[in-house]
């Protein structure tokens, strides 16, 4: 067998997205090339890897297998890049990241292990709102952003980071039913944030999709004031699980559990797709490839069990 480590990629990504055509979308390659890499790589094996039926790919069993195979192949790839720059002493220089508000409970714990073990890389940070960090990726201020909502007018690569769920939160000085329908929304006064912002868009989606009827609308440019706010009873808000934490657990604040909640987004670690990255930044980005799984399951574990 003489594959490549594009034939891998190519097939790994064929069998994420049980489709050719959106393959080639995601590795930005047209549909004919990924096709050919595809045929290269299955004509090495005696046991089919994929099969159509009706116009509608499958993988096969066997196919499975030597995806699960091909995932950790890459992944030791990674660890051998990054051990490497970091052997040579090559990891210096800056690491600009620009992350939404709500980011700031996730990015720091994805970026102290790597900051800590190469002291030569200066961390540049901003945090602000989805508009903002979107405007700092086009102008190619920055190395990577950090959002829940991949921008589709840019041409950008993307590393699914984790899970961004959002529920329905409201104080505790009030008693509310445990499982109430959404006309909920109709009595209670809602907190928004500002217009640009991520969880905003989330929000008015959910509720415009629902046609639903919404109460006194109240609007806030923070989480943090947003989370105050809730808190002090001054109205109710859908905010991500991530920053509500320790609230939840000192009883300040109450999830509300509504029919069609939670939402569920993805955090997303972006960049440019034609962007050279730095060293450091080629360097963070293995890192957080080889090392993602471990770091949800030692800080974020407790999301997926909610």
């Amino acid at each position: 067998m003489n594959y490549t480590l594009h034939q891998l990629r190519v097939f790994l990504k064929v069998t994420e997205m049980k489709s050719i055509t959106k393959a080639a979308g995601e590795l930005f390659l047209t549909q004919p090339a990924v096709s050919i890499q595809l045929k290269n790589f299955q004509d090495q094996f005696s046991i089919p890897l994929t099969e159509v039926v009706g116009r509608k790919l499958y993988v096969t069993d066997f196919g499975i297998e030597i995806a699960e195979a091909a995932e950790k192949i890459i992944e030791q790839v990674y660890a051998i890049n990054y051990k490497s720059l970091a052997y040579e002493g090559s990891l210096s220089g800056k690491l600009k990241i620009s992350i939404v508000s709500t980011g700031q409970y996730v990015m720091p714990y994805f970026l102290s292990d790597f900051i800590n073990a190469n002291t030569g890389v200066e961390l540049f940070m901003d945090v602000t709102n989805k508009s903002k960090v979107v405007k700092c990726l086009e102008e190619n201020e920055i190395d990577f952003a950090l959002v829940s909502v991949v921008p589709d007018h840019l041409k950008v690569s993307c590393v699914e980071l984790m899970e961004n769920k959002l529920f329905l939160v409201g104080g505790t000085k009030k008693e509310i039913k445990k499982k109430i329908d959404k006309n909920i929304f109709a009595q209670l006064p809602l907190i928004y944030r500002e217009q640009g912002s991520a969880t905003r868009v989330v929000m008015e989606e959910f509720i415009k999709s629902n046609k639903l009827p919404t109460s006194k609308k109240i609007e806030l440019t923070s989480n943090e004031a947003v989370k105050q706010a809730v808190m002090s009873g001054l109205g109710y808000s859908i905010m991500p699980l991530i920053g509500i934490k320790n609230e939840l657990r000192n009883k300040d604040l109450q999830i509300i559990e509504v029919v069609g909640l939670p939402i569920s987004t993805t955090w997303n670690l972006v960049w440019l797709t034609a962007k050279k990255l730095s060293p450091a930044a080629t360097a963070f980005l293995e890192y957080v490839k080889l090392e993602k799984k471990q770091i949800i399951a030692d800080h974020f574990s407790w999301v997926y069990a909610s």
